[in-house]
């Protein structure tokens, strides 16, 4: 036996060993038929509504520095100033609820207040403005999720 046909030998164990392996492994890998994962997040309706107050704010937030750029509603500065802490807050526990994290109740309430602000000056404009409306909703939806955790 030559080297090319020890290397085709050598190479050919090798292949048969990895293929084993995997089958090995999924065989393994196998749960019973009455096993199942639950994929639903312990706090999904806070993360969901979170992420949902975090895209409507994002839109608002645009929504109000057009307005301003065009010296228009100078009283909408202030909507603006609140809609971007609520954007932080409401990415902050999202994330943070995304992988369970123990400070979720404290921050829920923090949160809360945020919202809250949010909401009130949203409220202002709704009638002029519907994304100011749907922010303020998407507060309310956020700041209710957040109150059934908070410590």
């Amino acid at each position: 036996m030559d080297r090319r046909e020890m290397l085709k030998v050598a190479t050919g164990g090798l292949m048969l060993a990895a293929a084993g392996n995997t089958v090995f492994a999924a065989e393994k890998t196998k749960q019973p038929a009455d096993h199942q994962h639950a994929h639903v997040k312990k706090n999904q309706s806070l993360i969901d509504a979170a992420a949902d107050s975090v895209k409507t704010g994002r839109a608002c937030l645009q929504h109000n520095l057009e307005i301003l750029s065009q010296g228009e509603n100078k009283g909408m500065a202030i909507c603006a100033m609140r809609v971007n802490d609520m954007i932080a807050a409401c990415a902050a526990i999202e994330q943070l609820a995304n992988y369970n994290s123990p400070h979720v109740p404290k921050m829920a309430k923090v949160v809360m207040d945020i919202c809250k602000d949010c909401e009130k000056e949203c409220r202002k404009f709704e009638k002029e403005h519907e994304i100011c409306k749907q922010t303020a909703d998407s507060c309310v939806t956020c700041f209710n999720e957040c109150k059934k955790i908070a410590v």
